[in-house]
């Protein structure tokens, strides 16, 4: 589910920048360059690049609202697995240091330990 609305999420991200650049602003837009966006809506052209522009953002919100949530309900976070792995290999570096020698070296300790004097 998160990836699906990861993917769609995306798709609506980059309609909503295409048609924002293709409105009419001050400076013409890119809708001067596309001449038949005019002709392909006609008269209404401005009328349904603002609705569609409403709708993308609206769904871009939804989107972006249901990926926090779900995000949140996985309760997993990259930036904390990875400071606990990073952790981990350092108790781990720290106990080797601190362990006298190879494991060779100290099974040898381990059995003259045992050995009666």
């Amino acid at each position: 589910m998160y990836i699906f609305l990861l993917v769609v999420h995306t798709i609506i991200a980059f309609l909503l920048i295409a048609i924002v650049l293709i409105q009419r602003g001050r400076g013409g837009g890119l809708v001067e360059s596309f001449s038949g966006v005019e002709s392909m809506f006609g008269t209404k052209t401005s009328a349904f690049l603002t609705r569609t522009t409403a709708v993308l953002a609206t769904l871009f919100l939804i989107t972006s609202i249901s990926l926090a949530v779900l995000a949140a309900r996985q309760g997993r976070s990259l930036i904390r697995e990875e400071a606990i792995s990073s952790r981990e290999e350092q108790q781990t570096a720290d106990t080797q240091a601190l362990s006298p020698g190879s494991p060779e070296e100290q099974k040898e300790a381990a059995e003259k330990e045992k050995l009666p004097d």
